[in-house]
């Protein structure tokens, strides 16, 4: 059994799934954009602990791998730019 909170948070994922690839599709963001808010989440993630904007430490580490798969998953399908390091 699913419960509410699961199914919300499943339901936030699918939208902010559609969301990054249609602003990726229409180059409202870049890849380059992309891989900044995979570090972001990453390092967000990292030091969940002393975060200002509190968070569940696994919460965000699970949210930092998703970021990273879909962060690929943009990359490949979509292409563009690597970020100048």
């Amino acid at each position: 059994m699913v419960t509410t909170d699961a199914r919300a948070g499943d339901e936030s994922l699918v939208i902010l799934q559609s969301l990054l690839c249609l602003l990726r599709e229409k180059n409202v963001l870049s890849r380059a954009d992309i891989e900044t808010l995979c570090e972001r989440v990453a390092m967000r993630a990292a030091a969940a602990e002393r975060d200002p904007i509190p968070c569940c430490a696994e919460t965000a580490r699970s949210a930092a791998t998703e970021m990273a798969r879909i962060g690929s998953y943009i990359g490949q399908h979509y292409g563009g730019k690597h970020r100048r390091v």
